[in-house]
């Protein structure tokens, strides 16, 4: 072994020793997926419960959902400097641990708690949402598809559950809404244990000196562009539908029980569909159709929402089919795109960021359209317009490769270009 590739490999992160270490690995990245959605998605049934007993005004009763997207626009783009000095494992535990304290912060009767609670579980699901595609690219160069395939289904389908368990539980439950939200806290403890063992292999990247030079976004590079406005396109969707989706609905005659089962619906559908990505992906030679494909669904959604709004069920069962499919293929375009791990990293903070806040962006721009037409037409046309200019940008973000944005060679020792599905 040469001088220089010892060196190289010190300063790399070991890997998991052993079929176990690997398996434990697998469950501790599922497991912190679980954790990325159900602090966020509980919130909005519970809204109005909220709002009543701390007596909040609609405006600051909004920050509970935009403060975690604003969070992770801000966010995002400094983990990859902060993996590169302390090592992506100790950071992800680091940021279980701030999980951990945001969800038992909702649980003080105050709104300065819940708000700062709130801040807290942002700052943390923001770290999580860039670190994982970058820790499977590197630990699992040539299963990208299928482990993203995986943990998006876990992330969506206890998302799901969280969704659909608020009510009932703040309902049951002593404590009512502040134990519905802060149940959570044990499945982030259990991410917390269940973490603990990839410590022992956590450190630097790259010495403290190379860590910001080291990790630049790639901002120069089109096909990170790409990326990032398929990224962006999907999640203004995503978020305009499920804050929206059954006030849509209502409007065209559903009743609020039959909407709220129809939004439940459309992410059960998403998330069955996240699990078929993976056979699409590895007959295809690059992923441009698939995504072409996923996104024309979703325009097909709109459009039908716009023209016969009364098919309600149907045009939820599309757009889960189309937006369950688009999540998958934009969580896996940070590793699929990216020359190694450490590109990853920096793809996936410069596409959350920007893709984040075109989420925060998207429901106050559609809820205004609402306002000012006294209509949902215009609204819907913007998701169409979305929708449209997602399909476009499909085309060049399924295929090709992202280079460092400072100019040094891929950690071929580690990577090898392996990013097979």
């Amino acid at each position: 072994m040469s001088k220089e590739r010892f060196i190289l490999l010190s300063l790399l992160p070991k890997r998991s020793a052993g079929r176990s270490g690997r398996a434990l690995l697998v469950w501790g990245l599922l497991v912190v997926a679980a954790n990325l959605r159900p602090s966020l998605t509980g919130v909005g049934p519970l809204l109005d419960r909220v709002q009543a007993d701390l007596e909040l005004d609609s405006a600051v009763a909004g920050l509970l959902s935009t403060l975690p997207l604003l969070a992770f626009a801000v966010i995002s783009p400094m983990v990859p400097r902060l993996a590169a000095r302390w090592g992506p494992e100790r950071l992800l535990w680091g940021a279980l641990v701030v999980l951990t304290l945001g969800i038992a912060m909702r649980w003080a009767p105050t709104a300065i708690g819940l708000l700062a609670g709130t801040l807290l579980i942002g700052a943390a699901v923001a770290v999580g949402n860039v670190l994982l595609p970058s820790l499977i690219k590197r630990e699992f160069p040539t299963r990208v598809g299928l482990l993203t395939s995986a943990y998006a289904t876990v992330m969506g389908a206890v998302a799901a559950v969280a969704s659909g368990v608020a009510v009932p539980m703040s309902q049951v439950a002593p404590g009512g809404w502040h134990t519905a939200l802060g149940c959570w806290i044990v499945l982030a403890l259990a991410a917390v244990v269940l973490w603990l063992p990839q410590l022992r292999t956590s450190r630097p990247t790259r010495p403290a000196s190379e860590a910001i030079r080291g990790h630049r976004l790639p901002w120069g590079s089109a096909l990170a562009w790409a990326v990032t406005a398929f990224m962006g396109l999907q999640s203004l969707g995503f978020y305009v539908v499920v804050t929206w989706l059954p006030q849509v609905f209502q409007d065209s005659g559903v009743s609020a029980a039959a909407a709220g089962w129809l939004l439940f619906v459309f992410q059960a559908v998403a998330v069955s569909t996240s699990l078929a990505v993976p056979a699409a992906l590895r007959w295809a030679r690059d992923q441009r159709a698939v995504a072409t494909a996923s996104s024309v669904v979703l325009l097909a959604g709109y459009l039908g929402l716009l023209v016969v709004p009364g098919w309600a069920l149907l045009w939820s069962v599309v757009l889960g089919l189309g937006g369950g499919a688009c999540l998958v293929l934009a969580l896996a375009f940070l590793g699929l795109r990216a020359q190694d791990a450490t590109v990853a990293g920096a793809l996936s903070a410069m596409a959350q960021s920007i893709g984040y806040l075109l989420a925060a962006a998207g429901p106050v721009i559609f809820g205004l359209l609402h306002t000012i037409g006294s209509g949902w037409q215009a609204p819907i046309i913007l998701l169409c317009v979305a929708a449209a200019g997602q399909t476009i940008v499909a085309m060049v973000a399924g295929r090709g490769t992202v280079p460092p944005a400072d100019g040094r060679a891929p950690d071929r020792d580690v990577d090898v270009h392996r990013t097979a599905p």
